[in-house]
């Protein structure tokens, strides 16, 4: 089957496989492939076995699965390698089904997800953390803070926030996540995405969207907020994990591309694990 393009009327056939996978890797997700599927040209082959095809950010073609390796038979595995060039994102549990030396299995820093523990972010206990603590109370301190979910009647203020965000960014709508941003907002329900909203004296100052990965862990896909609040991202995370449903142990913060900024930015908050993803290819 030719491969087409992703789009929304995908999530009938692809939400509940990418979900049974059960994996913490942000990229097993709906909502995360359709909303960055510009960026990494996301393609859907139906037939005998359902994959995705996209590219990395450098351009490199991949064939992603649907389900668990594990299930697929090693001649279609092989054929989908072939054709596209590498598997990824190839998640640990599945490394076994390459252990064999027709395969090369690589991993690289920029594609490692961010693991935090959703109790040290609740609290930010801890010598590492103190600096994330003293934010938060200086924003406390500051504002008169309150904190809402992100329901479909406040959506026009996170909208608010994103463009805010995006104006003070310094960068082009097209360089930064700003348009994924926009789209999850738009179809927030359509995506199933959940998520909470912040404000300091009455004004829409941040939020933030993700949505379950698996039954312990819950991905950040966006955290948004207007930099005049100091401390607002440290008080959003902060209030966001003090109400996460005890099941949820880690927030996925996703990955950092490989770009430094965002690499320091993820780090600060001192994350629990980085959980690589692999690469395969076929000798």
């Amino acid at each position: 089957m030719e491969p087409i393009p992703l789009s929304l009327s995908h999530r009938e056939i692809l939400f509940k496989p990418l979900r049974s996978i059960g994996t913490a890797v942000s990229e097993y997700s709906f909502a995360n492939l359709y909303l960055f599927r510009r960026e990494h040209d996301y393609k859907v082959i139906t037939g005998d076995e359902l994959l995705i095809t996209g590219k990395t950010r450098a351009g490199l073609p991949y064939v992603m699965p649907t389900r668990d390796v594990r299930a697929i038979p090693k001649e279609t595995l092989d054929q989908a390698i072939r054709q596209h060039g590498m598997m990824f994102p190839v998640i640990a549990e599945w490394l076994p089904v390459f252990d064999s030396p027709a395969y090369t299995v690589t991993s690289e820093d920029g594609d490692s997800d961010y693991l935090h523990d959703v109790a040290k972010l609740t609290t930010y206990a801890g010598n590492k953390l103190h600096s994330k603590k003293n934010l938060m109370n200086q924003f406390v301190k500051t504002y008169t803070s309150s904190e809402l979910p992100l329901t479909s009647d406040r959506l026009p203020h996170a909208r608010e926030i994103l463009d805010a965000w995006q104006a003070e960014s310094g960068s082009p709508a097209g360089v930064t996540d700003y348009e994924a941003c926009g789209e999850a907002i738009a179809l927030y329900d359509e995506l199933c995405l959940c998520g909470g909203i912040y404000y300091a004296d009455g004004v829409p100052a941040g939020f933030v969207i993700g949505e379950e990965l698996n039954e312990t862990t819950f991905a950040l896909h966006f955290a948004k907020a207007k930099r005049a609040f100091v401390g607002i991202n440290q008080y959003m995370f902060s209030r966001f994990a003090a109400i996460m449903p005890p099941k949820y142990s880690a927030f996925n913060f996703e990955q950092d591309l490989g770009l430094e900024s965002l690499r320091r930015s993820k780090a600060s908050y001192r994350p629990e694990r980085m959980l690589r993803k692999y690469r395969v290819t076929l000798l």
